[in-house]
């Protein structure tokens, strides 16, 4: 098992690759602690992990205030008594917003969000993982980084901006066997980007597998790839097949950008 008695906590937990990765991660053996905004919601993930016979549990929390921070992170400690890696995909998404005066505020709230309230949550796990001198660390970016689109800026500035924290963070926890990674991934074939894809496709009065096949012409693996391969690929960092990885990105898009 990829995972085996490790604990870990996962932020961002939603419909799309942040449960895959919750409950994948506790199907490799992992103890998991979610967090999201949404209670209902990573309730309904805890209780289906469980079910299947894993281990997890469910913490409410937003990632803006240190002190939601600080109580997932001593709930992971009170439930399984230590953290062995942190997972970062909380982010905020408004599209369609060229740079200008009136959506600076959306700059903000996003790297509030994806940028400090990442560093919040290694903030508040770091100390555990140093008493124990060993860690593993994941800020969630994206291919946008790279390939921008318009009217993504607040995203693309605040996923851009973990790839820096990340390399920086690395090299600071490095001698206390803390790694920290970003992978970058592309499309993610889930309900959200199904949802996304279906309306475009109503919009313009085509059928859906035409606006997915669009897409699919620039991936040489030839599919939208899919959530929840995505979420193993992100995984694979907090295992020990990963121990000497760190400080470095991993383009997770089916070939779709390569560099």
């Amino acid at each position: 098992m990829l995972l085996k008695d490790k604990v870990v906590i996962i932020t961002g937990v939603g419909p799309g690759m942040g449960c895959k990765m919750a409950t994948i991660a506790a199907a490799e053996g992992a103890s998991v602690v979610m967090s999201a905004r949404s209670a209902a919601f990573i309730d309904g993930v805890a209780a289906e992990i469980v079910a299947a016979g894993g281990r997890a549990i469910a913490v409410p929390s937003d990632v803006t205030r240190i002190e939601d921070c600080d109580r997932v992170a001593q709930a992971a400690i009170d439930a399984y008594g230590r953290i062995d890696g942190l997972v970062n995909s909380a982010f905020r998404f408004v599209g369609g917003l060229p740079f200008g005066r009136e959506t600076l505020p959306e700059w903000q709230a996003s790297l509030d969000v994806a940028l400090f309230g990442t560093l919040k949550m290694i903030d508040a796990v770091v100390p555990h993982m140093k008493a124990r001198r060993e860690g593993s660390i994941v800020n969630v970016s994206t291919r946008s980084t790279m390939q921008p689109l318009a009217g993504e800026g607040p995203y693309v500035a605040a996923k851009t901006a973990l790839l820096g924290v990340s390399r920086q963070l690395a090299m600071e926890f490095g001698p206390y066997n803390i790694r920290v990674n970003s992978p970058r991934m592309g499309w993610l074939w889930g309900d959200p980007v199904r949802g996304y894809l279906t309306a475009k496709a109503e919009k313009r009065g085509v059928p859906l597998d035409e606006v997915v096949a669009e897409i699919v012409r620039d991936i040489p693996l030839g599919v939208i790839p899919p959530d929840e391969e995505c979420a193993r690929s992100v995984l694979f960092f907090l295992s020990d097949h990963a121990r000497m990885v760190t400080g470095t990105s991993l383009d997770i898009n089916g070939g779709q950008f390569m560099m």
